[in-house]
């Protein structure tokens, strides 16, 4: 498929975006999760006792949509939220973590079949101003 040379970025990462989720949500379609949960997950997983606060910071996304989304994966037993003082902690169950590898080790997988189209200093490149452009917007 060939893409206009003048074509604005928006349409572009969103495809790349919306094929990426579809790639995850066809492969985890036994786990009935969806898209909006994966990162929650992964982000619990990676860190150990996060309170819902700072998984919104860190996701940039508000703390009810987080709350909401929460509630989704402790009512699947995915997390635990264990309240500590004025903060609700958030850990990963045994099963949790199974899916969150899981999770993980498709996005490394997604990785590679990016990497199949660019020289691996296109990829780190490509990775690098991503996170640029990421960190200037946000």
């Amino acid at each position: 498929m060939a893409f206009d040379k003048d074509m604005p970025t928006s349409p572009l990462v969103s495809l790349l975006y919306r094929k990426q989720t579809s790639y995850l949500n066809d492969k985890l379609k036994d786990v009935n999760l969806s898209s909006g949960l994966y990162p929650l997950l992964i982000r619990a997983y990676k860190n150990k006792a996060i309170s819902q606060e700072e998984l919104a910071r860190e996701l940039h996304v508000n703390e009810s949509t987080v709350t909401r989304n929460l509630d989704k994966l402790e009512k699947k037993g995915l997390i635990v939220k264990t309240p500590e003082k004025r903060k609700k902690i958030v850990n990963v169950t045994p099963e949790g973590a199974k899916i969150a590898q899981k999770i993980m080790d498709y996005d490394e997988s997604w990785d590679e079949t990016i990497k199949e189209s660019l020289s691996e200093k296109e990829f780190e490149d490509f990775q690098k101003l991503l996170i640029k452009i990421c960190e200037e917007l946000i």
